[in-house]
């Protein structure tokens, strides 16, 4: 099971790497919107080792069978090491390559809501958002999050392949 994991954790984490850095490279110039479709399509590419993780060991080393629980266990540490991937490039593009991004996230941001909302909620949201991005808007606990994020949705995917994959 280890090398498994190490073996799809590492291919997940280079995905992750690179597609990730690829999101954000091609993604310039597009709305924040589309680019974070962009970023959770990279996250689902790079989680589709996951899959080929399990499925590894089921045929491979456990002779075609697998239960649900450690279909889990794989998936789910598979998926941390793809978020390492994914937290390690969002940490790089927010501190080096784009230190801007928080206050031009905020900014994108207010613009919108600004132009959707009434003045009076407006102003309201506008001190919120202000204040979330001032407290958790450092590039550490972005690629916290972010990792945490891939993390969840690894766990989905590790669910379902799980759920596919099961033999007993």
């Amino acid at each position: 099971m280890k090398n498994t994991i190490i073996k799809y954790g590492f291919f997940g984490l280079l995905a992750g790497l690179l597609v990730f850095a690829a999101a954000v490279f091609f993604g310039k110039g597009l709305s924040y919107s589309t680019q974070e479709v962009i970023g959770y399509t990279a996250m689902v590419a790079a989680l589709s080792f996951v899959f080929f993780g399990i499925k590894h060991y089921r045929d491979q080393v456990n002779h075609g069978k697998i239960s649900l629980g450690k279909a889990l266990v794989i998936g789910l540490l598979i998926s941390v090491l793809v978020g390492i991937g994914v937290g390690i490039t969002d940490y790089i593009y927010t501190t080096m390559i784009n230190p801007d991004f928080v206050s031009e996230y905020l900014e994108a941001n207010l613009s919108m809501m600004e132009n959707t909302l009434p003045p009076e909620e407006f102003q309201v949201k506008k001190v919120e958002l202000t204040k979330q991005m001032e407290d958790y808007g450092s590039s550490s606990f972005m690629a916290l999050l972010m990792w945490f994020t891939v993390v969840l949705i690894g766990f989905i995917i590790s669910l379902i392949s799980g759920l596919i994959l099961q033999k007993k």
